[in-house]
């Protein structure tokens, strides 16, 4: 018998080190070569890892949480001789020890996980099915709500277990009847490591308050034009292709910072550079089952309304599903962020930085205003906004705002040359 020690592969992007995002193997745990070991956690991507090898797991560098340096011992497998062979002798090489957390400033922007597929055998028992196919999330949510992932079909390629084959699960097996047990007195606590995604936003939103001097402005905007024009365009649409109130904005900001084009732009704080953008690169900020993400629709300044409507709708769902590649999640040079139905009365959203400016949707509400002297019933919706203060002025900041809200309010200007 000889040992293989599994080292962390570069993981692309310059990575010089990952976070154990999760184990799915235990020391003592017998592995087969292309079992999938685990994930770890880079700035912008969650990536399972695969065993190289065959062979029984020894030693494993750590716990979920701690970082490992590329090249660093990640696994020690114990194997066949003919198995080692094809790498150094494991002598030559230290006993991997547990890495310790390490503290990192300005995480860049999480990204969904890039999933590499296991193989399985479909059955319908979890003791003979094996390992599932699914993503990193999918795993997580199944652990945290006790769902046995070999029992929920999957309709993805190979038979992955996608999103919608997951909630469907919980659904219909949440559903049946239960008998409600007698009630008791909770007195029971959790502790919950803060790693992976949600650490990566942690430390992204303390890095953003913590550096930039937020300025916030918030103005009421009559969308009634724009809802019966919305309406009107989506009477012969296909549900799934109906217009929300985001294509709008993003159409009306794109033609906002044409005059305030130090709104539409990044904070180099390495060479304390300001970058100002021709192309509007929006940033769409989803809420996902990993937490939020910040997908981004290319050159939106280039898309008619339907296009442009269709990429936001492509871009969240591909945050949601775990499908956006590094490339589809960072690079956005301002974001707009909604809650939809929730979205309140008004909100102080937080810079996605190193952009200078944020523009928040609140909840439309239908409300008595004096128009022309006489009250009337409209439409009214607040923007939530906030910008960097070292560089974008409070006047330019509102007079932004301003110009959104004049085309919003008459929807037509939107649309002419």
């Amino acid at each position: 018998m000889s040992e293989y020690i599994f080292k962390l592969p570069d993981l692309g992007e310059g990575t010089v080190e990952s976070e154990i995002g999760e184990w799915f193997i235990k020391v003592g745990d017998q592995v087969n070569e292309e079992d999938v070991v685990g994930t770890m956690m880079t700035d912008k991507a969650a990536v399972e890892l695969s065993s190289p090898v065959s062979g029984k797991v020894v030693k494993l560098a750590g716990e979920p949480g701690d970082i490992v340096a590329v090249g660093a011992a990640l696994v020690v497998f114990e194997t066949e001789g003919a198995a080692a062979a094809a790498d150094a002798p494991a002598k030559e090489e230290p006993t991997p020890e547990p890495a310790k957390p390490a503290a990192t400033n300005g995480a860049s922007a999480p990204s969904a996980a890039a999933e590499a597929p296991a193989a399985t055998e479909p059955a319908t028992e979890s003791t003979t099915r094996g390992r599932v196919m699914t993503s990193p999330a999918i795993r997580r949510r199944a652990k945290e709500t006790g769902v046995d992932l070999t029992l929920v079909p999957g309709t993805g390629p190979g038979g992955r277990v996608t999103r919608k084959d997951f909630d469907y699960y919980v659904e219909r097996v949440g559903g049946g009847a239960m008998v409600a047990a007698p009630a008791q007195r909770a007195t029971g606590t959790r502790e919950i490591k803060v790693i992976g995604l949600r650490r990566k936003i942690a430390e992204r939103m303390s890095a953003a308050k913590r550096e930039i001097p937020h300025f916030s402005y918030v103005e009421e905007i009559d969308i009634t034009e724009l809802e019966r024009l919305r309406k009107h365009l989506n009477a012969g649409k296909d549900s799934a292709e109906r217009l929300t109130i985001l294509p709008f904005l993003g159409a009306a900001l794109v033609r906002a910072v044409k005059e305030f084009p130090q709104c539409n732009a990044t904070y180099d704080k390495d060479r304390n550079v300001i970058v100002q953008y021709d192309a509007v690169h929006l940033g769409v900020a989803t809420q996902t089952p990993d937490g939020l993400k910040v997908p981004v629709v290319r050159h939106a300044e280039a898309r008619g309304l339907d296009d442009l409507a269709a990429e936001i709708r492509r871009a969240a769902a591909a945050a949601r599903d775990n499908k956006a590649t590094r490339e589809e999640l960072s690079g956005s040079t301002i974001t707009i962020t909604s809650l939809g139905k929730l979205g309140g009365i008004v909100s102080t959203p937080v810079i996605n930085s190193p952009e200078v400016g944020i523009i928040g949707v609140n909840r439309a509400v239908e409300r008595p205003v004096v128009l022309d002297g006489q009250i009337a019933v409209r439409l009214m919706m607040n923007l939530s906004t906030s910008f960097d203060h070292r560089y974008v002025d409070g006047y330019d900041a509102a007079a932004m705002v301003q110009r959104i809200k004049e085309m919003l309010e008459h929807p037509a200007t939107i649309f002419i040359p």
